[in-house]
């Protein structure tokens, strides 16, 4: 580990991340934000997942919990558990590869204040604004008071709708509009549109439910609506209309971070996210 810390170190970089409140501009892709989740990149390790966001275009990142930290070190994970080394190398990385860490889950979030307070700190620890969540509603309260205290977003998640689990709701954007909307503003949602298309729902319409509470987002185009079992697409290829929905996120004043999560071609994705961060990059707003 201190031999990968002191290559990375090695190469002068700052190791100061931004707040959510900092992305640069120079991490737009066309008029948004945007970049990949890392889960696009679950077969690899964290290290290679920032070298194929940057390859394939982004200039943002959302990182997930316990991906492996790299080829080299696969018994070393990365997550809001990791020691100070660790965390030093993957900032080290990411300046290297001119990508800017900006949200980080989809992480648990419930009653245990101790394990809530780790996941925040490293937000603010790697300059992150963003968590994203499926939390323990009942939790709501003592999650709001870390938004406050920290100053770091939560964005909901969506997962598809669970035909065998009536409990779970995620997945309806009325439903986390009610759990945000009467709470602080920095509490709202991360939309999925392909669980949403998914789930046999528009997601033009559901970005406009949620209106001014979008915080992140996980961009999908599918190959079919309201099948489970549909997969990833090229942006501009598939049923979702991304070109309605980049304008239905324009229209609600929100510009990213629009995150690429393909989860289709696992082990040889990187050219059909270049497709679709260049349609990303090429997307015009309606009346511009």
């Amino acid at each position: 580990m201190k031999k990968l810390l002191s290559l990375f170190l090695s190469l002068g970089l700052c190791l100061n991340g931004l707040s959510g409140a900092e992305i640069p501009e120079s991490a737009k892709v066309g008029v948004f934000y945007a970049g990949c989740q890392a889960y696009s990149f679950r077969m690899f390790s964290v290290m290679e997942a920032i070298e194929k966001t940057a390859q394939a275009g982004g200039k943002t990142i959302e990182f997930y919990p316990k991906q492996k930290l790299s080829a080299e070190q696969a018994d070393v994970v990365f997550n809001h558990e990791s020691p100070e080394e660790v965390i030093a190398a993957v900032k080290a990385k990411l300046a290297k590869e001119g990508v800017t860490a900006v949200a980080y889950g989809v992480v648990r979030l419930g009653k245990d204040d101790v394990e809530n307070r780790k996941v925040f700190e490293f937000a603010k620890t790697m300059g992150i604004g963003i968590l994203t969540t499926e939390p323990d509603v009942e939790a709501m309260d003592q999650i709001e008071a870390l938004v406050k205290e920290y100053d770091v977003k939560i964005a909901i998640h969506n997962h598809p709708r669970k035909p065998l689990d009536r409990a779970y709701l995620f997945w309806d954007p009325n439903y986390v509009l009610g759990l945000v909307k009467d709470r602080d503003a920095r509490m709202g949602a991360c939309a999925d549109t392909g669980h949403w298309v998914r789930s046999g729902l528009d997601p033009v319409e559901c970005v406009r439910i949620l209106k001014g509470r979008i915080f992140d987002s996980h961009l999908k185009d599918l190959n079919e609506k309201g099948n489970p079992k549909a997969h990833d697409v090229p942006y501009g290829t598939g049923v979702s209309d991304v070109t309605a929905i980049l304008n239905a996120f324009v229209e609600g004043g929100f510009y990213g971070p629009v995150h690429t999560e393909y989860e289709y071609n696992w082990e040889n994705s990187v050219g059909d996210i270049t497709k679709c961060l260049e349609f990303v990059k090429a997307f015009v707003p309606a009346g511009k």
